[in-house]
């Protein structure tokens, strides 16, 4: 099996690349010198399983303890997911991980060394590995998003696979890889595809499956809104798409420009303007206003009256099936 780097030292590594190594480059020497090429490519499945173990467990573990101090952060207040629930499903995201994914990432070793994944030095630069994973994101999100749609667009793949991962109406973090075992492959082809196209360094490919990962995490993480990591689509985007279900709305992975593009986005849009518009101001009046508002409310949806109508109709000529979330939502603002 080859060995990951052909220097015997650190001098003969300096003497070949024409400079001094940096203090990156001789971390990595020392560290990957005598280990095989796809020793050290087997990392990736294990910096994956850490990623998906640990990033969401914070609030996981807070939720389960019931930190009140959270719940005005939550986009669905009333939903709350039971821990045994939650722990069922990190099992089942484990099991597919060691069954399906481990098997078919160390098979594609090979794959991936034909496509030019290098391991030895130079390492790459920050913006070398910045730009790759700028290509990777967009290949990902463009190739996720047909993927996804078409999984909603056709009701077998939907009812026999897709439906797994709707199990969560309100996503905990978990559940950002909880899914049938053939959605995980066939969705893995669009996040493998990057690395294929434009190959890269194995350290900037190990990268690229923890910052996936990440932000598929955060995207759900039990469905609080709160700023970390890296959100680029927006929790409450990815949110709406489970709240409605089987939906026709908000099949975007990274970015939300698909969406807006092929227009699968506008009962999102227009739901979050409307319920912009019903929420109470935050004033020093607002105890006196809020009985007054919850009437108002209940009396406006109960009522069917001509602004509901037009806001029905609306979101339904936005995007099918999406009617009934201005009233579901409206009850989650009440309830606030």
């Amino acid at each position: 099996m080859p060995k990951m780097l052909p220097f015997r030292s650190l001098e003969e590594a300096a003497a070949s690349l024409g400079r001094p190594l940096t203090p990156a480059e001789t971390l990595w020497f020392r560290y990957s010198a005598t280990m095989p090429d796809f020793h050290i490519y087997a990392h990736s499945f294990f910096l994956l399983i850490c990623v998906i173990s640990l990033c969401p467990l914070p609030l996981v573990l807070m939720e389960a303890m019931g930190v009140s101090v959270l719940r005005r952060f939550k986009i669905q207040p009333n939903v709350r997911v039971p821990f045994a629930r939650v722990v069922q499903c990190y099992r089942d995201v484990v099991a597919v991980l060691l069954l399906v994914v481990a098997p078919l990432q160390l098979t594609s070793y090979p794959l991936l060394k034909w496509s030019g994944i290098r391991t030895g030095l130079p390492l790459p630069s920050l913006w070398e590995a910045g730009a790759e994973l700028v290509v990777y994101l967009l290949v990902e999100d463009y190739g996720n998003y047909w993927i996804h749609r078409w999984m909603h667009h056709w009701p077998w793949a939907y009812d026999k696979i897709h439906r797994v991962h709707h199990e969560f109406t309100a996503p905990v973090g978990f559940s950002a890889t909880y899914a049938h075992w053939a959605e995980v492959l066939v969705l893995g082809l669009p996040t493998i595809a990057g690395p294929v196209i434009v190959p890269c360094h194995v350290l900037t490919l190990c990268a690229w499956i923890a910052l996936r990962q990440m932000e598929a995490i955060e995207s759900d993480k039990n469905g609080y809104i709160l700023n970390s990591m890296c959100i680029l689509i927006g929790i409450e985007f990815h949110d709406y798409h489970h709240f409605v279900g089987k939906s026709q709305s908000n099949f975007a992975s990274v970015f939300t420009y698909c969406d807006y593009i092929y227009g699968t986005d506008k009962g999102y849009r227009y739901q979050k303007a409307s319920l912009a518009k019903l929420r109470p101001l935050n004033s020093s009046a607002y105890k006196v206003v809020l009985p007054f508002f919850r009437f108002f409310c209940t009396w406006l949806f109960i009522s069917d009256s001509e602004l509901l109508l037009q806001i029905n109709r609306k979101a339904r000529s936005a995007a099918a099936g999406n009617a009934q979330v201005l009233h579901k939502s409206s009850e989650d603002l009440k309830s606030q």
